[in-house]
């Protein structure tokens, strides 16, 4: 649930999405740009083929310090955390006692035993509280609310920022490291990561807030590049087929069932030197084990064979009528030009080129599951 509105924090960059003309909405508890005049399919289609800059400073920022750090971080999560090696960054599932995913984060091995750590923007009060409780005495959990995080996004992301940060052209996907950014006014000290939420290769940059609208304004002076709201930001993730914390996966979902397998590494696994050992590990590895995945439900992407858009929380039925799903995001993919979703389905009905039915306004709409990402990625590998 949003905050009221009279409760809204902002980002240090309100004053520019105000003279940018942005359409604000509430969002984890700030109030965020959803989408710029030029709406939101051509911010869409322009991340695709150039480069886009967002505002994800709502996300939350810490720091885990200590020898014991990286140990102690593995203990909360079913992901290899210890053997990460410095200078590269992993994608981690914080869960609880059950199993259920408090959040779903990205985390960086620093070197010098610290681990840096982004969590999602609506969980991070909580998250930051949960990892103090239980790995504070091992390690410090330092936050940092004094930086902002801002993501550039498309094809044309590495031209713009090696023109003003050279070196950044050598990072590969999920690489990162601390880089000087010269505005041509000024030189800003940023952390970043060539990672996003797009599907399309780009840039996670931390800078300090006192720092983030001069270096939102150099971006945007680059030809290549333009903001982008939140509107397009959840079409862009969607169909590259990424999960978004709340609609896709909750405290309620484990991750075999949010088919989140690959962010299991084998040593964490059945087996593996250090299979569990991290919250609701019998629960999941369990499910993990059992091949034939009776009773349980899987994240599927779908794939409407009518041109009709199928949203969240839309029922999903068998042909005889019995409920079989629910659909937990879903709209016309820009890209792809078809609508497209991610739903929980029986496990009987996962399997690809499976039909079933969207109950849309009472009436059945056609799905087949699919692949995903529903269009390809293209992240930057070298």
């Amino acid at each position: 649930m949003s905050a009221p509105t009279d409760a809204l924090l902002t980002t240090p960059l309100n004053a520019l999405h105000v003279e940018l003309r942005a359409r604000m909405v509430p969002f984890a508890g700030y109030s965020m740009p959803v989408q710029y005049p030029a709406g939101l399919m051509a911010e869409h289609h322009h991340t695709r083929k150039a480069a886009g800059l967002f505002d994800v400073s709502h996300m939350g920022q810490l720091r885990l310090v200590g020898p014991d750090a990286a140990a102690a971080f593995e203990t909360l999560m079913p992901v290899d955390v210890i053997d990460l090696p410095v200078g590269k960054q992993r994608y981690g599932l914080l869960l609880n006692d059950e199993g259920g995913i408090i959040d779903d984060l990205m985390f960086f091995n620093k070197g010098n035993n610290e681990i840096f750590v982004i969590v999602n923007g609506a969980c991070k009060i909580n998250d930051i509280a949960h990892i103090q409780y239980r790995i504070g005495h091992r390690c410090e959990v330092i936050s940092m609310p004094e930086r902002a995080l801002l993501a550039l996004q498309g094809p044309q992301a590495v031209t713009a920022l090696s023109r003003m940060a050279p070196g950044v052209e050598m990072l590969v996907f999920m690489t990162g490291g601390s880089f000087t950014v010269d505005t041509g006014t000024q030189k800003i000290d940023v952390f970043l990561t060539r990672s996003g939420y797009t599907g399309e290769d780009g840039f996670e940059i931390s800078v300090h807030n006192d720092q983030a609208e001069a270096l939102a304004r150099a971006l945007l002076a680059q030809p290549e590049v333009m903001p982008i709201g939140l509107g397009a930001r959840n079409s862009l993730r969607l169909e590259a087929g990424l999960c978004l914390y709340g609609n896709d996966i909750d405290e309620t979902t484990h991750p075999v069932e949010a088919n989140l397998l690959w962010a299991m590494q084998k040593v964490r696994r059945n087996g593996g030197a250090r299979e569990g050992g991290f919250p609701g590990a019998t629960k999941i590895l369990a499910a993990l084990a059992d091949s034939t995945g009776a009773g349980s439900r899987k994240r599927v992407g779908l794939i409407a064979l009518e041109r009709v858009p199928v949203r969240d929380h839309t029922e999903l039925q068998d042909g005889q009528g019995n409920q079989v799903g629910e659909v937990t995001s879903g709209l016309l993919g820009p890209t792809i030009d078809k609508p497209v979703a991610m739903a929980y389905v029986d496990a009987a009905f996962s399997a690809l080129g499976t039909k079933m039915v969207a109950i849309v306004r009472g009436k059945p709409v056609p799905m087949e599951v699919s692949a995903m990402p529903f269009v390809p990625t293209r992240y930057y590998r070298g």
